[in-house]
């Protein structure tokens, strides 16, 4: 009986002494976690898609709290108005950001970029691109596999089996830019949506020069530069035998989409452009009528 007492009182000893040491180690390194980051998790859509540039809605959210400022910070999948909740909770100021959408530069349709060899591998463009150049001539252009839509998770993205290239649904885009990551080529940007969605952007990745471009797609840019004399706003520059419009810059006044050869320009979502005669005539002032020329009296006969 004596035995079984100690062991008790000694198994209970122990206990107590753990249990104390474990309190004081609890409030020794104690982390404290603001409580507005729980709130500003709350209010995010907890998407993880990583578009905002911290790893999930949690860092985000823990980015903003200990900032202090929401400047430079959007998500991407919430928008203006999901930041104008954060702002409320942390009694901030959320900047006013304009919506963005992904974007496809190439146009290396089939009927454009013919196929020289066929890729009998795994169906993913990153294994792909570590390979080879791709199935045409064009080195820099879509691959074709999938990544993008594989990675987009909001079936923003697919692609086009007629031709080959993928096409965004602007629609369920949030800009999150996890395809633009996904693409080893690079081809898909992150630009702003515009006005009206309308936006004017060069449709081409190809840094070869002119007539090699030209040979491996029909619509490749040749780095001509007739868009950057054109463009009267200075939005487009010249870089490696390819042209960029910088969307900050471009006023969409479509100048340059008339001054490319190759059509290598794409203006989406404007209305059809009325022909050339007509605005000429809508443009030409109406001429006055001329005045009937006066007719000269008749001498009079003299009595």
């Amino acid at each position: 009986m004596n035995v079984i007492l100690i062991a008790v009182i000694s198994l209970g000893a122990i206990a107590l002494v753990a249990a104390v040491i474990l309190y004081w180690a609890s409030k020794k390194f104690a982390v404290y976690e603001d409580p507005r980051i729980a709130q500003v998790a709350a209010v995010l859509p907890q998407a993880n898609c990583g578009g905002c540039g911290y790893p999930g809605c949690s860092g985000f959210a823990d980015a903003c709290v200990k900032a202090g400022s929401l400047e430079g910070k959007l998500c991407p999948v919430g928008g203006q108005a999901v930041m104008a909740k954060v702002a409320d909770i942390l009694g901030l100021a959320a900047e006013a950001s304009e919506p963005k959408v992904a974007v496809v530069r190439c146009n290396g349709t089939c009927a454009n970029r013919p196929r020289i060899n066929e890729y009998d591998g795994a169906k993913s463009c990153a294994i792909a691109a570590a390979l080879y150049g791709g199935e045409t001539g064009c080195s820099y252009g879509c691959l074709g596999c999938g990544d993008c839509v594989a990675a987009c998770k909001f079936d923003a993205i697919h692609m086009n089996p007629e031709t080959g290239i993928p096409e965004v649904d602007e629609e369920k885009c949030t800009a999150c830019g996890a395809c633009a990551k996904a693409c080893p080529k690079g081809i898909i940007e992150i630009r702003l949506k515009g006005k009206k969605s309308r936006r004017v952007y060069v449709r081409c990745v190809n840094k070869d020069k002119g007539a090699v471009a030209r040979k491996a797609c029909s619509v490749a840019c040749i780095g001509c530069g007739k868009c950057v004399k054109t463009c009267p706003f200075e939005a487009i520059t010249l870089e490696n035998n390819l042209a960029y419009i910088d969307y900050n810059k471009c006023k969409s006044c479509r100048k340059c989409e008339e001054a490319c050869p190759q059509g290598s320009i794409i203006a989406l979502n404007f209305p059809p452009r009325k022909p050339k005669t007509e605005e000429a005539a809508a443009a030409a002032p109406q001429a006055a009528p001329k005045a009937a020329p006066a007719t000269p009296e008749a001498p009079k006969a003299e009595a």
